[in-house]
């Protein structure tokens, strides 16, 4: 009977000790468990943070800005409406000849040199321009829009059809602010030969005129085939300007601000 006792007061106390080893262990097991769980929320922001970072940039290519902040709202502009072309597309070279005297009048006739379109035909030659850009080319803008009493000034100098339009009669397409002259320039804006200066009143203007290097007339047929592929007509007698004919404006004098 004594040692019946023995036994079972034995039995209860290794119940006792088993009973106090057994909460810690638990004890560690949750500890270990919970610092785990505030590792992982202390990792987790980190990795959200740098999700949120912005990619690094340094990498990609430069993107040409197509629009610039001052662009016009084209929604609510008529296709009539007169564009200023470099809002819309800024790799534009702009070498306005007669706002210098470097121009076959030898003097200064326009107050400022903007460059402006009407809206459609603004729209069509930035199409020409991405188009060139693709294959490292931009465009370089000799003149855009050009009021009707410029045009009597160059018509008493060269009274030629041929090359200068009549302002007694239709007037020219620059005057309707539909026609542009340009050349080609490299990426940097450099301009390129295209066989005769702009504003040379010649034979080898002309898009026929083939006695010229094999790349100069290479250059001459993809600016014309670039412009045609845009909606642009070339004219005869000058390599350098094309005509926005899909709409008929009236011809217009009036002068662009310089502000």
């Amino acid at each position: 009977m004594r040692k019946t006792n023995q036994l079972r007061l034995t039995i209860v106390l290794l119940a006792a000790f088993w009973a106090c080893g057994s909460p810690q262990g638990n004890a560690e097991q949750q500890t270990s468990a919970a610092d785990t769980a505030a590792a992982d929320a202390v990792v987790a922001p980190q990795r959200e943070a740098a999700s949120e970072l912005p990619p690094d940039t340094a990498r990609k290519p430069e993107k040409v800005a197509k629009t610039p902040s001052a662009a016009p709202n084209l929604k609510q502009m008529p296709d009539s409406g007169f564009v200023e072309l470099v809002t819309l597309d800024s790799t534009l070279v702009l070498d306005m000849r007669y706002a210098t005297p470097n121009n076959f009048l030898k003097e200064k006739v326009y107050d400022c040199g903007k460059c402006l379109l009407r809206k459609d035909a603004a729209l069509a030659l930035v199409r020409a321009s991405q188009a060139l850009r693709k294959q490292g080319y931009r465009l370089r803008l000799f003149d855009c829009y050009r009021p009707l009493d410029v045009q009597k000034k160059m018509w008493k100098i060269m009274p030629n059809p041929s090359f200068v339009g009549n302002p007694y009669g239709n007037g020219s397409m620059h005057n309707k602010g539909a026609a542009v002259d340009l050349t080609l320039a490299d990426s940097t804006g450099r301009e390129l030969d295209l066989g005769t200066p702009f504003d040379f009143f010649g034979r080898e203007a002309y898009h026929a005129y083939t006695q010229l290097p094999p790349d100069v007339l290479a250059r001459r047929r993809l600016l014309k085939q670039t412009m045609m592929a845009a909606g642009f007509s070339p004219i005869t007698s000058e390599w350098w300007h094309y005509s926005y004919n899909r709409k008929n404006y009236p011809v217009t004098n009036f002068k662009p601000g310089c502000e």
